[in-house]
């Protein structure tokens, strides 16, 4: 761990693996499975468990717990207090600990504010859930979602803003920002970067 910023309150439990040029802020909690990649960044009062693996440079807002079976791919953002669960179906009274269900955020995606992420599902890349969404299946890449629960009204580019594109058909558009051409073809986005 080369050149980690670790704040004296956070507590970073021996064994896990945290990449360099990271920082670890206030009042947070660090399991000793975890395994972090570099450049990544964790706010005040964050949780991250045994079973979980961190790319590189994934920035995780405050009040965020990120438990066992949760994979972060590189450039994830966490909005501040947003949500993922691990059971489908908890209760108090039944050990559930080996129903936890395996969620997975794929490269470049952004989970808003408060948004709530229920176990089991795959965030395609570059997608952006909309602050408050709750995602309850699989979201599609550069997809766009919104609402309880959550739906998809529009696909995002990797620059993180919205593309001009329907939802369906066959359609193309070019990113202003970034040059990239995004083409709609049987429902999924993809990006042609020549």
């Amino acid at each position: 761990m080369n050149n980690v910023k670790i704040h004296g309150t956070a507590i970073v439990d021996e064994g896990c693996c945290i990449g360099d040029g990271s920082t670890v802020w206030h009042w947070t909690h660090i399991c000793g499975g975890a395994s972090i990649g570099k450049e990544s960044s964790f706010g005040q009062n964050v949780y991250v468990g045994n079973d979980v693996t961190i790319g590189d440079n994934v920035k995780v807002q405050n009040n965020v717990s990120i438990y066992d079976g949760v994979v972060l791919e590189d450039g994830v953002f966490c909005g501040p207090s947003m949500v993922f669960t691990n059971v489908y179906n908890p209760r108090a009274a039944v050990p559930r600990k080996s129903e936890y269900r395996k969620t997975i955020v794929r490269k470049g995606a952004t989970l808003g504010a408060n948004c709530t992420i229920v176990c089991g599902v795959t965030i395609g890349c570059y997608a952006f859930i909309g602050a408050g969404a709750v995602v309850k299946e699989d979201v599609r890449d550069y997809a766009l979602m919104v609402g309880v629960p959550a739906r998809q009204v529009g696909w995002m580019s990797q620059f993180g803003e919205r593309l001009d594109l329907p939802l369906q058909g066959e359609a193309e558009c070019v990113c202003p920002h970034s040059g990239i051409n995004y083409v709609l073809k049987n429902d999924f986005v993809t990006a042609d970067q020549h």
